[in-house]
């Protein structure tokens, strides 16, 4: 029995109540398509595409988006980055499907549930709240949880702000674009967290309130992880879903290469 696209697509969203103002659409390919394979990234990079080519699968579930902005709304007048990369999908014919707002609407958020998974920290979660996750650690130090962070997720730098001496047990989990202070500061004071660990803000609002706090004495902190490097875990876990999901069909996770180096 055939699996298609439409048939990935629709046991992925099942789970979910229909959105209608969401990314979350097949950007390329034929719905009806026969899957022949499939491959799972954070990031559609150029480079993505070419392995699931290479692969011999023929759908691309993607996180994020194809063309540099949420809503691939490219208006820019340089056009050959764009022009190249759609002659690729094109000419490949592998359909791509994002799914964005669907995995972070599951029950714990997809997104949310993998990096906990990455980190060890299952027994440790108090509660899930829509957009954060907050845990319950053994006192250790933030200088110990951030060589954690950098060892459980394999990357090569977070950046700190706070004392690396300090005592911390609460945790608050905010993974992607969720580091802003219409988030973070809220649930600094209502959870009474010692340090919130997000993947990217502002850097004028949370990191500004963090040292604000410590000058007058309070105990906070925070841990920047980057955006993919917080979210990229959990596209491996739906990967991992989507193998006993599909066990018919060969699943691969593409790992997104890292935007910056340490110098």
């Amino acid at each position: 029995m055939k699996t298609t696209v439409h048939d990935v697509i629709q046991k992925l969203t099942a789970k979910v109540n229909t959105l209608e103002n969401t990314v979350d659409t097949l950007k390329c390919g034929n719905p009806q398509m026969k899957v022949t394979g499939i491959t799972v990234t954070f990031m559609p990079t150029y480079a993505a595409i070419e392995k699931t080519i290479e692969l011999g699968a023929n759908l691309l579930i993607t996180h994020e988006g194809l063309f540099y902005s949420h809503w691939d709304a490219y208006e820019l007048d340089e056009k050959q980055v764009y022009n190249e990369k759609r002659r690729l999908l094109h000419e490949s014919g592998i359909a791509v499907y994002r799914f964005h707002d669907y995995w972070h609407r599951y029950k714990p958020d997809g997104i949310m549930q993998g990096l906990v998974e990455a980190l060890e920290w299952n027994a440790y979660v108090e509660k899930h709240h829509s957009a954060a996750t907050v845990l319950n650690l053994p006192e250790t130090n933030l200088e110990e949880i951030s060589r954690h962070v950098k060892q459980q997720l394999e990357i090569d730098f977070v950046r700190v702000t706070g004392d690396l001496a300090m005592p911390c047990t609460r945790i608050g989990l905010l993974a992607g674009y969720r580091g802003g202070s219409s988030l973070s500061i809220p649930l600094f004071e209502k959870e009474n967290l010692d340090v919130i660990i997000y993947g990217e803000g502002p850097e004028w609002e949370t990191p500004e309130y963090v040292k604000d706090s410590i000058s007058q004495g309070r105990k906070r902190a925070i841990i920047i992880l980057g955006h993919g490097e917080s979210e990229e875990p959990g596209m491996k876990f739906l990967a991992e879903r989507m193998v006993e999901m599909f066990p018919q069909l060969p699943v691969h996770y593409l790992l997104t290469v890292q935007n910056f180096q340490v110098m």
